[in-house]
């Protein structure tokens, strides 16, 4: 398939909320806001990623929302940045370095609505922009491996058995390799810093090398992981001063796109990681430091078919299980009104769904918070999801 026909084949999903629905939950959200965090149970869906695309879209053309922070890298975020400002290029191309899980087909053609936006408003253009600070890439790799090969061919071979096996984690996460019983063995973190040493002793490498500099991004990277850190939480606080500096620095209204477990304005508990105890968000960094103009939006479904997987109907102890015992292919709930809130507040779990989902643990796939109501201040329930589209 083609880059421009699965663009076309794509344009998007028939929505489950209607556009009315989807015109008054946007009115709400951005009534107080200055960030809105919307985040997605799973990355793999159709239905949520649509319904998270057409709320931004209503937040940018009716509410001046003007600023997108995505969990990528500020090189990738600058390659998105430069696209929809008009850059040379494919929607497609302009994710080549991007997380795994933003190469859709979906996103690809977000991006495409967000140039055409700015090309009708260039004195007021939507940005892009990382939440992550810079990281390695795949040309990282290889300007390590040219510099061996021209100064010490003899040492190439030594130093690409270290490089060879942890570039793969920029195609597919180190940590789901090891859920998918793919990983060669070694942590990537060691691999990276045995490089790193390998590469100090070769000829013609100075403290300020370029290619020195390069090398010590790809340890960053690789120490920074969800593997390398033992931690699914990211650095909430990081990211979180990303996101804060960008939009006073640039006043502009920021729409946030994640996981729930990094929107979420209350601390968490990953049902993959119950011991570590509960573990701070973005979000509720950044609600400790806007209040309520941060707005948290959690999208969840009741179950489906992913293509990798089919997820099955929650339990009952979770609030998808609630959630779906209402008959329709979507609604939604602003847990902010009183009449509300209290029926659905108190200590609650939602379904996640990741890369490292497996059917036969189902019960680990969530989150916890203490309350459902500090966590999320709207939740978005789509009864049957299917999958996104990959970009080749």
């Amino acid at each position: 398939m083609t880059n421009d026909s699965a663009l076309s084949q794509a344009s998007l999903p028939s929505l489950p909320l209607s556009d009315a629905s989807l015109d008054e939950l946007a009115d709400r959200l951005a009534h107080s806001a200055t960030i809105v965090g919307i985040g997605e149970s799973t990355r793999f869906s159709r239905e949520t990623f649509g319904v998270r695309d057409q709320l931004f879209r209503r937040l940018v053309r009716h509410h001046g929302f003007r600023a997108l922070a995505v969990q990528d890298s500020a090189g990738v975020g600058a390659e998105l940045d430069r696209y929809v400002l008009g850059g040379e290029g494919s929607a497609a191309a302009a994710l080549d370095h991007a997380w795994r899980p933003q190469r859709t087909v979906e996103l690809a053609v977000s991006l495409e609505w967000i140039r055409e936006f700015n090309r009708d408003h260039p004195h007021d253009p939507v940005r892009i922009f990382g939440v992550k600070p810079a990281q390695a890439g795949p040309e990282d790799y290889d300007a390590v491996l040219d510099h061996a090969r021209g100064s010490a061919p003899e040492r190439l071979a030594e130093l690409a058995a270290h490089l060879d096996p942890i570039r793969t984690a920029h195609r597919t996460d180190e940590h789901v390799q090891r859920a998918r019983g793919i990983h060669p063995g070694r942590p990537f973190a060691e691999h990276a810093r045995d490089a790193l040493a390998l590469l100090g002793s070769l000829p013609g490498v100075g403290a300020h090398d370029d290619v020195l500099a390069r090398m010590r991004l790809i340890v960053d990277f690789h120490e920074h992981s969800v593997a390398g850190r033992g931690n699914y939480a990211g650095e909430a606080g990081e990211w979180a001063d990303v996101i804060g500096d960008f939009q006073r620095r640039t006043g502009l209204r920021t729409v946030y796109w994640d996981g729930i477990a990094h929107t979420s304005a209350a601390e968490t508990v990953l049902g993959m990681a119950p011991e570590r105890g509960p573990q701070p968000t973005v979000g509720s960094v950044l609600r400790g430091r806007y209040g309520a103009r941060y707005v948290s939006v959690a999208i969840g479904f009741h179950h489906g078919d992913l293509g990798s997987v089919a997820v099955p109907e929650p339990a009952g102890d979770l609030i998808d299980a609630r959630l779906g015992e209402v008959e329709l292919p979507a609604h939604w709930l602003d847990l902010r009104l009183d009449a509300v809130r209290g029926p659905w507040d108190g200590p609650a779990k939602a379904r996640v769904i990741s890369g490292v989902y497996d059917p036969s643990r189902d019960a680990t796939g969530y989150l916890a918070v203490d309350s459902l109501a500090d966590a999320f201040d709207v939740l978005v329930h789509i009864r049957q999801a299917s999958p996104v589209h990959w970009l080749p």
